[in-house]
């Protein structure tokens, strides 16, 4: 417990500084005080020192034994990853170089700990230098190629989520050092990472216009392996997948948004979604058993498949809809209020359940979108938390294999979302 208050403070003091940083950056005085003091405050030197404080933490930590000291000069390196972003974007002090420098001091930052708790017996040496592998090819031999096409190095949201999840699991062996009763979840939590390491690097290489039918067409591949993994009655994994299908589903909207698409994306959107949250979903519930399985299944299918040509041939045209507010329950949400219940129910509840989320989706009950909407008004640091947060869970769901509890996660969520796409679809 006292490692754990150590990197809660740690956590706490960082924090603090962070939107401190980001509220008193609104003032033209401290914008003044940074611009006569660049040699410390740009944001270029910031990544300096945050290097710096996090290569000074490591022979504290595992060499001297000032463990807890060491604690708090990595997290706060960690929270300033943060802060160099705020000061670049509200100074105008954003540098190519820049875009190139972060990602590296972020890998100097956690990388050096992440080998060292390897050899100490907490992480998969293996894996670890796959990582850095990856990391390193990256950062030198990806970046030179993308210099020599004229191509932006700057990280995109695959490496800011790993690197957000890099940061905590070197805090998590911290912790799991003293405590080593805690689930250890570090060697599926660093897999996690190689997965986003190597997405990141992809992604840097494909045209931006192609990115949301990149992630449909993921979307959609989701969909099938879920009909597969259930048709062998492994419906945890299936429903994690049909999950990891609704995060591409989220990213490929607001790539399309930011960055445009092709001709045919959206209707790669459609089938996508129709296969992934409507098929899949439908296809647990007739293997979940009951006398009428298959016409609850037949009658959720059929919504779907409403909701989505409602939406193509009606909602989009209306005027009275808002931008980014939906008429009905979206058909992923839909598809989660069945997979939560499928872990949780009896097969009578479950058709119940099944009856619910048809009756949301086909209802001209208006939800905010959780990704034009939602997401907007969130943060940009939370949201790469939260992100970051999903994944971790799913790490941690793998591990204990606790079907009840990833029940729990996904009806909690749910409704969650329900509750908040109300509030935010009420007209002010």
């Amino acid at each position: 417990m006292y490692r754990f208050f150590v990197i809660s403070v740690a956590a706490l003091i960082g924090t603090a500084f962070y939107f401190w940083v980001s509220r008193i950056i609104h003032k033209q005085s401290a914008r003044d005080y940074i611009m006569s003091h660049l040699w410390f405050c740009h944001p270029n030197a910031i990544c300096y020192w945050r290097a710096a404080m996090a290569l000074i933490a490591l022979p504290l930590y595992f060499y001297f034994g000032f463990e807890d000291i060491a604690i708090l000069i990595f997290t706060f390196a960690a929270i300033l990853d943060g802060v160099d972003g705020v000061v670049a974007r509200n100074c105008d002090l954003v540098t190519r170089w820049g875009e190139s420098l972060d990602p590296l001091c972020d890998k100097l930052t956690y990388l050096p700990p992440m080998i060292g708790f390897a050899y100490a017996g907490l992480l998969s040496i293996k894996l670890v230098w796959i990582l850095v592998t990856i990391e390193l090819l990256g950062q030198f031999f990806a970046r030179k190629i993308l210099d020599f096409l004229n191509s932006s190095g700057a990280a995109n949201n695959f490496g800011k989520i790993k690197a957000i999840i890099c940061f905590g699991l070197v805090i998590f062996c911290a912790l799991l050092s003293k405590n080593p009763s805690i689930i250890d979840i570090g060697d599926e939590v660093l897999l996690a990472c190689i997965v986003l390491s190597g997405a990141s690097i992809v992604f840097k290489f494909i045209p931006n216009r192609l990115y949301a039918d990149i992630l449909s067409t993921l979307n959609f591949f989701c969909g099938l392996t879920s009909l597969y993994l259930t048709h062998h009655h492994k419906f945890a994994l299936a429903i994690c997948i049909i999950i990891v299908g609704q995060l591409f589903d989220l990213f490929d909207g607001r790539m399309a948004e930011k960055h445009g698409g092709t001709v045919y994306g959206p209707y790669l959107d459609d089938i996508a979604d129709f296969v992934s949250f409507g098929l899949a979903p439908a296809y647990v519930i007739v293997n979940s058993g009951g006398s009428y399985s298959w016409l609850f299944a037949s009658i959720f299918i059929l919504a779907v498949a409403y909701r989505l040509i409602r939406f193509v041939t009606t909602d989009k045209k209306r005027t009275d809809l808002p931008d980014g507010i939906f008429n009905g329950l979206p058909s992923p949400a839909g598809a989660l209020l069945v997979l939560g219940a499928a872990l949780l129910c009896p097969p009578n509840m479950l058709a119940a359940v099944s009856l619910i989320s048809t009756a949301f989706m086909v209802s001209h009950i208006r939800f905010a979108h959780f990704g034009r909407i939602i997401l907007k008004k969130t943060p940009k640091p939370l949201f790469f938390t939260i992100s970051s947060a999903i994944i971790v869970t799913i790490a941690f769901l793998f591990k204990t294999k606790n079907v009840q509890m990833f029940g729990l996660l996904i009806l909690g969520s749910v409704i969650l979302y329900m509750v908040a796409g109300r509030k935010w679809a009420a007209p002010e």
